[in-house]
């Protein structure tokens, strides 16, 4: 059965170009109402225009559509609420989320000035934490909530001169891992998509050949799928040219030494056993950790818990 997005409304955020158009379009052509946010500012956050945003909710209702474009900037709470409010008085709920806005300030870490460091921090996590903010309570309330974050190979992996940007993107984990936890009783699943495509903030990066392979378009559907109803929750799904993937953090077995080798040269002969990954597994939560340290202690000390 075709995934549908049918009487749900969802709000796009970044929705004037790139990824964020192709997203909005996407939802838009499987039945969603879409609220086609888009701050229309320069690479850099700088400037401001609704025009990007007003020429997609065009496309949109030219294919038959329904839509409506907001200039909010997701980096000040005050706008993200108000857009939310004017959504759920239109059209009844905010039923899905796409968080997608950013802006990219590269510079090498010596290099970095403060203020690019806080201001990409400010758009993409803070930005993200208000737009999920503002959608909660209506979901919860309506015991419905699918939400998408986006993260970045740039945070997960590491990238050279994206400090402020990778360590936003590496905190959308943090936020998905625990928002997924608190949403499960309502029914609300957050989920992160990790992007690769052709778009304002790649094009100077790749060859064209490569970039022609990478059209945003290749992203939706992983996010239509996350956003669906019957999505996962908590999970992080690598998309590209075509290519689908699930990311994991995993943490290793690890080895529980005597007190007497709590010492860092003990750690160091053992670090290849500790490092090794043969038995590695993602932990589905933060206890889980301390439940697995406080096994293996009791394990060495003959205490049965």
């Amino acid at each position: 059965m075709a995934i549908r997005f049918d009487g749900r409304v969802a709000i796009v955020t970044g929705a004037g170009n790139g990824l964020g158009r192709a997203h909005a379009l996407g939802l838009a052509s499987r039945g969603a109402k879409v609220v086609v946010n888009d701050f229309g500012g320069a690479r850099d956050g700088t400037g401001g225009s609704l025009t990007p945003a007003e020429t997609v909710v065009e496309e949109i209702r030219k294919a038959g559509g329904t839509a409506m474009a907001d200039g909010a900037d997701v980096s000040k709470f005050g706008q993200v609420t108000a857009m939310v409010e004017r959504a759920t008085k239109e059209w009844g709920s905010v039923d899905l989320l796409c968080a997608n806005a950013g802006i990219l300030r590269d510079k090498s870490f010596a290099k970095m000035d403060v203020a690019d460091f806080a201001k990409v921090l400010d758009v993409h996590l803070v930005g993200t934490f208000y737009c999920c903010k503002a959608v909660w309570e209506g979901m919860r309330e309506r015991n419905y909530g699918r939400i998408v974050l986006t993260t970045s190979s740039s945070g997960l992996f590491g990238n050279f001169g994206q400090a402020n940007y990778g360590a936003a993107k590496a905190g959308m984990v943090g936020l998905m891992n625990v928002l997924a936890e608190e949403g499960r009783k309502n029914n609300i699943r957050v989920n992160t998509i990790s992007p690769t495509a052709a778009t304002r903030m790649t094009e100077e990066l790749l060859p064209p050949q490569a970039l022609a392979l990478m059209r945003p378009e290749a992203i939706t559907p992983a996010v239509e799928f996350l956003l669906s109803e019957d999505a996962p929750t908590r999970t992080i799904m690598g998309a590209g040219a075509g290519s689908f993937a699930v990311i994991k953090i995993i943490e290793t077995e690890g080895v529980n030494l005597a007190q007497s080798d709590w010492t860092p040269d003990a750690i160091a002969a053992h670090f290849a056993e500790i490092d090794d990954v043969s038995k590695a597994k993602a932990l589905q939560g933060a206890f889980e950790q301390t439940q697995k340290y406080v096994a293996q202690a009791a394990a060495r000390a003959g205490i049965k818990l």
